[in-house]
């Protein structure tokens, strides 16, 4: 296997613009305000929203075949790298648990999954499985599981309903969900991260090991770039295409849904990569790297700092809907001051992100 010392560029401002977006869709100025594609699909469909928790899992793999591919270059104990790996999972997880609780910290009505829980089991799942299996075993693998899931989705009838299902909480996984999970659920009745849902999920980070093992080969920087955007394009294609029995949907996270989504972010790394590292174009590129520098710390400090962006009183309204409904009444169209405030709070975010970078602090939970 070929191995480059040489960082990406454009997989570091992937990584941080993905977590921006993610901080701006999640927190908008007022929730009654959004715009549509800052919105995620009320179930079956796709939005921008919807696409970047997979690019991010995308991103996650990506990295694991980078950097355990050097490591295991160095001949590091397989063992060492175990712990590491399940080490950084349960911190990953239990930081997820900690923002769940924040700030009432009552146990009785936690919820146990989300995104930060999703993103330690694919990062865990993931990273085991390209210590132990070559890229061929792992595409089988996520072809399989894509696959199996399908089956199960689409010829399985929830139990208690006696037919196959696949609308919200009345499907196979809500069901399993239903049954397994402890605490609270994010819609009730089902969760967008819930059990089933995962495996597939684990998928979109096998995509990203795939993309990863093409930059590390030994094809011309060139020729990566196109196989990227042409294997991304046929993932796209085939996602769509199997969305018509099986919808794209990012609540149960579809087998359709992995392909186009993972097409998507092979496409989008794949033109990165050939503007960013091949022409050396990296006008506005800072940016991403500042935020991706420090991903998972970013995303953990924005919903901190939601405490007081969105929870501060002045009289009766907290400060994002007294600013929001001052720009309104100042002329603003109340959807774009909504995007304006959640834009401003993405800035806010930045500052920290920016003082860690250039401290070289770089925090990896």
């Amino acid at each position: 296997m070929g191995t480059t010392s040489q960082r990406l560029i454009s997989l570091d401002a992937l990584r941080g613009f993905t977590i921006a977006a993610m901080i701006t869709v999640n927190f908008p100025g007022l929730e009654k305000y959004v715009y549509p594609p800052l919105h995620h699909t009320a179930w079956n469909g796709l939005t921008f929203t919807d696409l970047i928790a997979p690019i991010f899992l995308f991103v996650i793999g990506v990295s694991i075949a980078l950097a355990y591919s050097r490591r295991l270059d160095q001949n590091a104990p397989k063992a060492e790298l175990h712990r590491k790996i399940i080490i950084r999972a349960l911190k990953i997880f239990a930081v997820g648990m900690f923002l769940n609780l924040m700030p009432d910290f009552d146990f009785a009505d936690a919820r146990w999954t989300g995104t930060l829980h999703r993103i330690a089991f694919v990062f865990l799942f993931c990273g085991l499985l390209f210590l132990h299996t070559n890229w061929r075993e792992q595409a089988w693998i996520g072809a399989l599981v894509l696959v199996l899931y399908w089956l199960a989705m689409t010829l399985i009838p929830t139990p208690g309903v006696g037919e196959v299902m696949l609308e919200p909480g009345v499907n196979l996984a809500a069901w399993i969900d239903q049954q397994l999970l402890p605490g609270r659920m994010w819609q009730g009745n089902w969760d967008p991260e819930g059990i089933l849902s995962t495996f597939p999920a684990t998928v979109t980070g096998i995509t990203g090991m795939l993309a990863g093992r093409l930059l590390l080969s030994k094809y011309s920087p060139n020729e990566k770039a196109n196989y990227l955007m042409a294997a991304g394009l046929l993932s796209s294609a085939l996602g769509y295409g199997w969305s018509l029995t099986f919808p794209l949907n990012e609540g149960l996270w579809t087998s359709s849904f992995v392909l186009l989504t993972s097409g998507f972010a092979s496409m989008l790394l794949g033109a990165l990569y050939f503007v960013v590292d091949i022409l050396g174009r990296r006008w506005g590129t800072g940016v991403g790297v500042i935020f991706g520098a420090n991903a998972i710390t970013v995303y953990v400090l924005a919903d901190v700092f939601a405490l007081f962006f969105y929870g501060l009183l002045f009289g009766n309204q907290t400060l994002n809907e007294l600013t929001v409904n001052a720009m309104i009444s100042a002329g603003f169209v109340p959807k774009f001051a909504s995007m304006v405030y959640a834009l401003a709070f993405t800035a806010v975010n930045f500052i920290p992100a920016y003082i860690l970078y250039k401290r070289k602090i770089f925090i990896k939970l």
